[in-house]
């Protein structure tokens, strides 16, 4: 037995010496009993998590009454209110300077194209297909017509190169490359190497950068529109959801990537004039503008709805450690209604919800028994997880609380299901993002499984190289890229997920009930060990 234990130690640090992140599962070693000491206070307060509790929250949470929560719409306020009712009946603490004391207001804005068509030279082309309009990046214009259009290289204005320079185009519309000049050796005008610069990454440089000239419209020649297309299609397809109300958002100029043939279409006559322009700036790092004559009308007419959800938030303040903040987090939203069906998410994301507020009453009632955490915790239910994890990105932005002073957030996404691969063994979790930032998180996790609860511990999603990269898919990573330790638990998908059949009575209440056991016991450690958790590790896109 001996042997077989430490060969498997001795697999498990090769695997994990070969992988950037663990990827390996842990098993727990049975032959040390569970520590069920009451006298142990995380013991005694862990025994308050039961599945007939978890049961009755999520039964009422993912019924139809709630009308799959999903966000801006009433049943996703049904579920709000029952949240932050349940935090102040069992005695959670309100959040000072929050609507009705527990809510963080979140202003949600979808917009979509009701027509984005352009006719050029008599010629109509077709949104979608021969040029593209993000709809966060233009405001809604109506019909404008245009005579004339003036080429400006990459529209890149930087003190190492400028394509503005002694240029004037206010009010002037403009026909721009995408990506940067790079001179005749392959280095860019900018990096000085053959690295490229940020004006290659981010267009909305170029878009400031033309705001701040005054432009009014912008035309960047995208080399494969279709591919253009592929990449973005959730961006560009039906409506796109943003955060903040678009009144907020900076006045860019009009913004349209067009195809290479509408390019020389408004190119005309002067396709040579442009090429040479081009070239010039590739010998000697100038630009000479050349002026277009067009005959455009280019429509861009937005629908615009404007919603508003809530994060909610439950707070319990610590004791001498009490400026320092450890966030439990969930989503409580979902997919709403497809015509007669009812999205319930009972497991996405019902089970992670029901689980943070189990382990809220666990800790509410210690504080009753005059067992307060030495650390603050924060109990954090956010809203637009499915709209691309807006409620966490905008608690993350809008931080109630310090994220220097928030040691790390501990994430429950999906943990109420039983995949295929341990279908004989219920008693396991996924674990995501532990070892991303801090090896100390990653150590406390597997030593308190180890004495508490001794669940099968598969870290299978957190491998970098892991395709369905469930790392950036739920809201730990809004904590995380900024720099904040996170840990996600997470229990594997199904032949439910997303589908209006993940219902309450294929949770398993039981196994559900072990791994929220374990998150408190997590918690707990966290927020009482003298040390804060080191990070060590580093932030990756």
């Amino acid at each position: 037995m001996k042997k077989t234990i430490i060969l498997g130690f001795i697999l498990v640090f090769i695997m994990q010496s070969q992988a950037q992140y663990i990827s390996s599962v842990t098993y727990p070693d049975s032959t040390v009993s569970v520590n069920m000491d009451d006298s142990n206070p995380a013991v005694m307060l862990a025994k308050d998590i039961t599945a007939d509790d978890l049961r009755k929250h999520l039964t009422i949470l993912a019924s139809d009454e709630f009308e799959g929560r999903e966000t801006g719409e009433e049943g996703n306020n049904k579920a709000a209110a029952y949240i932050s009712d349940h935090f102040k009946n069992i005695g959670i603490n309100p959040v000072d300077g929050l609507k009705d004391g527990y809510y963080q207001p979140v202003a949600f804005t979808f917009e979509s194209w009701k027509t984005a068509e352009m006719n050029l030279n008599s010629q109509r082309y077709r949104h979608l297909w021969d040029f593209l309009a993000f709809q966060n990046q233009n405001k809604d214009i109506g019909t404008v017509n245009m005579d004339e259009i003036v080429f400006m290289g990459y529209g890149i204005d930087d003190e190492k190169y400028s394509d503005y320079k002694r240029k004037r185009v206010k009010g002037k519309n403009i026909l721009i490359y995408a990506g940067e000049p790079m001179d005749s050796n392959g280095n860019s005008r900018i990096t000085g190497s053959s690295t490229r610069s940020v004006w290659s990454e981010d267009p909305i440089k170029k878009l400031e950068a033309a705001m701040k000239n005054g432009v009014n419209a912008v035309f960047i020649i995208s080399d494969d529109i279709k591919k253009m297309l592929s990449e973005n299609r959730r961006q560009l397809l039906g409506s796109k959801v943003s955060l903040g109300d678009i009144s907020e958002r900076p006045d860019y100029p009009t913004c349209v990537y067009i195809s290479t043939t509408i390019a020389k279409e408004i190119m005309g006559g002067k396709v040579k004039k442009v090429i040479k322009s081009r070239d010039l700036i590739t010998k000697r790092g100038k630009l000479r503008k050349v002026k277009l004559k067009t005959d455009m009308a280019l429509t861009l007419d937005k629908n615009v709805v404007s919603i508003e959800g809530q994060n909610v938030l439950g707070f319990i303040e610590g004791t001498d450690k009490k400026d320092e903040l450890v966030i439990m987090s969930a989503h409580y939203d979902h997919l709403g209604k497809r015509g007669e069906s009812i999205y319930n998410g009972a497991d996405d994301n019902g089970s992670g919800t029901t689980t943070v507020i189990e382990i809220a009453q666990a800790f509410a009632d210690g504080v009753k028994q005059g067992i307060r955490p030495r650390r603050s915790m924060l109990f954090l239910l956010v809203t637009g997880e499915e709209k691309g994890l807006l409620g966490s990105q905008f608690y993350a932005e809008r931080p109630i609380f310090p994220l220097e002073k928030t040691i790390v957030d501990i994430n429950v996404d999906m943990v109420g299901r039983v995949d295929a691969k341990y279908e004989l063994n219920p008693n396991y979790i996924y674990v995501i993002g532990s070892d991303r930032l801090s090896t100390d998180l990653h150590k406390i996790n597997e030593s308190v499984n180890q004495e508490f609860t001794q669940l099968t511990m598969d870290y299978t999603y957190n491998s970098e190289t892991d395709p369905n990269r469930y790392y950036y898919r739920s809201d730990h990573y809004n904590f995380a890229k900024n720099g904040i330790p996170a840990i996600f638990f997470f229990n594997g998908t199904h032949a439910d997920y997303h589908q209006a059949s993940d219902t309450v009575e294929k949770i398993n209440f039981d196994k559900m009930a072990f791994v929220a056991k374990h998150i408190f016991h997590l918690a707990y450690e966290l927020a009482n060990r003298d040390e804060m958790i080191e990070v060590d590790g580093v932030v990756k896109d």
